[in-house]
C-alpha cells in the first residue's frame, strides 16, 4: 500500500511538471458535470413536451461537452472516455441528492451521498491523472474499495486538485 501511494505521488509530480493546470481542469470538470446534466434535462423536457427543439439543444450541448471533455480526458485507453463521463455524471447526481437531503435536515444521509460523490469524483481524477487504470475498474466495478484505499485516494485528490489556486 505504501509503495502504491509513493507511485501516485511520483505520477502527480510528473503531471505538475507538464502542461496540466489542475485548477483550470477542476473548474472544467464541474462545468462538464453541468453540461451532462443539461443533456439530461433537454432529453426529459423533449420527452415531456414532445418538442423536438429540445433534442436539437441537447445535441448542441453534447457537442460542446465532448469538446470540453477532450481537454481533460486525453488519449483514453479502453473505456476511459465513457467511464470519465459517467463518473462525473454520477458524482453530480449524488451531490444533488445530498443537497436535497441536507435541505430536509438529514445531515447523516446527506454526508453519505456527499462522500460517495467525492469518491467518484476522486476516481475520475485518478483515472485522468493516470493514477488508476480504468480497464481494472471496467472489468470489475465492485472492486472499488469503499474504505481504505479509496479514502486515502480521496485524501490525495483533496491535496492536489484545488480550484482556488490562481
Amino acid at each position: 500500500m505504501e509503495q502504491e501511494v509513493k507511485e501516485w505521488m511520483r505520477k502527480i509530480e510528473e503531471v505538475k511538471k507538464g502542461d496540466v493546470d489542475l485548477s483550470r481542469d477542476e473548474d472544467l470538470s464541474i462545468a462538464l458535470m453541468n453540461l451532462i446534466s443539461l443533456e439530461e434535462h433537454f432529453y426529459f423536457t423533449a420527452m415531456k413536451t414532445g418538442n423536438q427543439k429540445y433534442l436539437e439543444m441537447l445535441n448542441s450541448v453534447r457537442e460542446l461537452r465532448k469538446g470540453m471533455l477532450r481537454k481533460i480526458v486525453k488519449n483514453p485507453v479502453g473505456e476511459e472516455w465513457c467511464i470519465s463521463k459517467h463518473l462525473l455524471a454520477s458524482s453530480m447526481r449524488l451531490l444533488e441528492v445530498g443537497t436535497k437531503e441536507l435541505s430536509k435536515n438529514n445531515e447523516r444521509e446527506a454526508n453519505m451521498f456527499f462522500t460517495s460523490a467525492f469518491n467518484l469524483y476522486s476516481l475520475f481524477w485518478g483515472i485522468n491523472l493516470k493514477m488508476v487504470e480504468a480497464k481494472q475498474i471496467a472489468a470489475n466495478p465492485n472492486s472499488i474499495p469503499r474504505n481504505g484505499l479509496m479514502a486515502k485516494f480521496s485524501e490525495m485528490v483533496k491535496k492536489i486538485v484545488d480550484c482556488c489556486k490562481e
